[in-house]
């Protein structure tokens, strides 16, 4: 088959490269515009445009297919005569005018159950919102938002430990092959796909306001949160040293964590009982008190600095210092979105 690839970030490299190494065509590829990227706003090609071009596949660049604007991507899209489109985080909606173009439609590989977590950021959402498995789905692209027929569907467990971005990454390798095999029952008129049935549930984009840690909620709670959002838009907390009540609070960032419960048989007896916040260097490992546990620091962010180990940087702490939680956390104002990261999410 003559396959049009849409995507754009990372994410999507996998499931083109799969494309690549199969028995069909790959005729273009079509991706957003390059972007400004770094401190000096480089205009730089997406990934998915790299991967293409790496391969000697005509790219199409459109921040969208719709009026004056999309006129001239659609011609072009025209010109590769597909016969189906696969599409993986392309970040713009294909109108109908387009989706008639190819005789197969567009598929779409979203990273969720269907019609669960329909939008632009379902493994974050899914995480923040502790569910144990996930998945993905390859669906008939509609005009409606996520609403077409599923053909396939992979199951993956979420391990208490997983960020987005584990979860992504690994759905995304598995999606190339999930991909492959709709596009080899189209192929053979073989393919079948049934409507979504249960319950809608919606995944916005998120925003920088949501890695605000609350280290006062349960421990595997806010490890979801955590975990949610990182990489991006990426967790943070209010950081104060706790020998100076008047200090101001700074910034600090998390990445991916383990929660680790009073009860658990690895609980570190020496963590005793200190207060939701508190951060302590037990057993050459960083912690951070919640309630009814505590959650293993991987790495960390301090306001002004490069990401570093947390026992690095709790090992070189003047003093103890706490993330502010609960109503100490809500007296605050807070921060303004972080400009480099204002939002993030899988769309199509």
């Amino acid at each position: 088959m003559r396959v049009l690839f849409a995507g754009t970030p990372d994410t999507a490299v996998p499931v083109l490269q799969a494309l690549l190494g199969s028995r069909h065509e790959v005729v273009g590829v079509l991706t957003r515009p390059d972007a400004p990227v770094g401190r000096k706003r480089v205009l730089t090609p997406s990934p998915v445009a790299r991967a293409a071009e790496a391969a000697g596949v005509p790219v199409v660049r459109a921040a969208r297919l719709r009026g004056p604007e999309g006129a001239e991507p659609l011609d072009a899209v025209r010109r590769l005569a597909p016969d189906v489109a696969v599409v993986v985080a392309y970040g713009a909606l294909v109108p109908a005018e387009a989706l008639r173009i190819p005789l197969h439609g567009w598929l779409n590989l979203h990273f969720s159950h269907l019609p669960a977590y329909r939008g632009a950021a379902p493994v974050q959402r899914a995480v923040m919102d502790g569910v144990a498995e996930t998945g993905a789905d390859v669906f008939q692209l509609e005009e409606g938002l996520d609403t077409g027929p599923v053909f396939a569907r992979l199951t993956r467990p979420v391990a208490p430990e997983d960020t987005a971005g584990d979860l992504l990454a690994a759905l995304a390798e598995d999606g190339g092959p999930l991909v492959l095999e709709v596009l080899e029952a189209l192929a053979a008129g073989t393919a079948h796909a049934r409507p979504q049935s249960g319950t809608p549930t919606h995944a916005p984009k998120l925003t920088a306001a949501d890695g605000l840690i609350d280290p006062a909620r349960p421990v595997r709670e806010a490890a979801a949160r955590i975990n949610g959002v990182t990489p991006e838009p990426g967790a943070w907390g209010r950081l104060v040293p706790e020998d100076d009540a008047g200090a101001d609070p700074v910034r600090l960032k998390v990445g991916g964590v383990r929660p680790v419960a009073v009860m658990d048989p690895d609980w570190p007896a020496e963590l005793g009982p200190e207060a939701p916040g508190a951060i302590r260097l037990v057993g050459r490992r960083a912690w951070l008190r919640t309630d009814g546990g505590a959650l293993l620091l991987d790495r960390v962010q301090p306001a002004g600095k490069k990401e570093m180990a947390a026992a690095d940087w709790a090992r070189g702490l003047p003093g103890p210092v706490a993330l502010l939680a609960g109503p100490a956390l809500d007296a605050e104002q807070p921060t303004p979105t972080d400009p480099a990261h204002p939002t993030t999410g899988e769309t199509r």
